[in-house]
């Protein structure tokens, strides 16, 4: 049997190792400072180093990008634009962002916190493998599965039947750039690496001090993640997922690598590789950068209970009471 860990360890070793992890109260309508990317350090810039010789990534670091995930079809073959595509493709952007408006019980306008710049290379897409910019076909077995739970969710309306994120218990990993809280922070010592997600207050503990991935029985929301450095780089492998808590509807089979790399003084660039054959037809790779941020993290006040769900099962028990 499955074992499903909720990993408040990992929480009470970051509140050991720091306390100025919260921040003040501060409004969602805030709108952070963005740096657009700044391209690689020359040769004779060195990544900063920790006091026991590891890349140092401490410190807050800010996600944001108007880069889609996938390649818009208008780009089809069209890796990169020009400087002058790229502005126009950001002012267009930034149009429609003034323009967007969701009905009041999701978010305000004044809520979101979009990226609003590509990144400085003008990709048209935060995927980078496969080549065509976009996330692979899913397979056979992985669409049969997807309305299973699907027809499951609409039949019962059950709370075990809604998802994590729904129940205010954790968005997942890894994150994508987003409407908001698009933000990680960072600590280190020499034996872990601790990663605090804006979004929804997620908290992952890292070892890096070589010690095996968990035993193939025991599953958690956040999967076993395990980490060693590489140069500049800290490379981060990831297993043992729990099957509802996997990334992107993926199934426990699930691998992900993420490597995250000192190209500058403010800048890290961040690489993901998602790795599951059960649900996905091969292997795909995002990438994006992250830049320094002297701004604090903003509370994300979810709680499981909270009144969406509520609303959704009220509103499920009224449409089974109707003749």
């Amino acid at each position: 049997m499955n074992i499903r860990i909720l990993q408040m360890s990992s929480f009470l070793f970051v509140v050991a190792v720091v306390s100025l992890m919260v921040a003040p109260p501060t409004s969602y309508g805030q709108v952070r400072p963005q740096a657009r990317e700044a391209a690689p350090a020359g040769a004779d810039w060195n990544a900063p180093r920790t006091p026991w010789g590891a890349p140092d990534f401490q410190g807050i670091w800010d996600y944001r990008t108007a880069t889609p995930l996938e390649r818009p079809a208008e780009f089809a073959g069209k890796e990169t634009l020009t400087e002058e595509e790229a502005a126009a493709y950001e002012e267009q952007y930034r149009a429609d962002l003034a323009d967007y408006d969701l009905a009041p019980s999701v978010h305000a306008k004044w809520w979101l916190d979009y990226g609003t710049e590509l990144t400085a290379d003008n990709r048209t897409s935060l995927i980078i493998e496969p080549s065509d910019g976009r996330v692979p076909a899913t397979t056979a077995e992985a669409k049969v599965s997807a309305r299973t739970r699907s027809e499951r969710r609409a039949r019962t309306h059950a709370v075990s039947d809604r998802s994590y994120g729904e129940r205010c218990i954790t968005f997942g990993v890894p994150r994508l750039p987003g409407a908001y809280n698009s933000n990680y922070q960072i600590y280190q010592t020499p034996t872990h690496v601790a990663i605090v997600q804006e979004m929804i207050h997620d908290v992952r503990v890292i070892p890096v001090d070589g010690s095996q991935h968990l035993p193939e029985d025991i599953r958690q929301w956040h999967g076993d993640s395990k980490g060693h450095y590489e140069g500049d780089t800290l490379v981060i492998e990831t297993t043992n997922f729990d099957k509802e808590g996997a990334f992107r509807g993926a199934t426990d089979g699930l691998r992900i690598t993420e490597r995250l790399t000192r190209v500058g003084p403010n800048t890290v660039h961040y690489e993901f590789t998602v790795n599951d054959s059960t649900t996905w037809t091969q292997p795909w790779t995002v990438m994006f950068p992250m830049a320094k941020t002297e701004q604090p993290l903003y509370e994300y006040a979810c709680h499981e209970g909270n009144r969406g769900l509520e609303n959704i099962l009220r509103n499920a028990r009224l449409a089974e009471a109707q003749p």
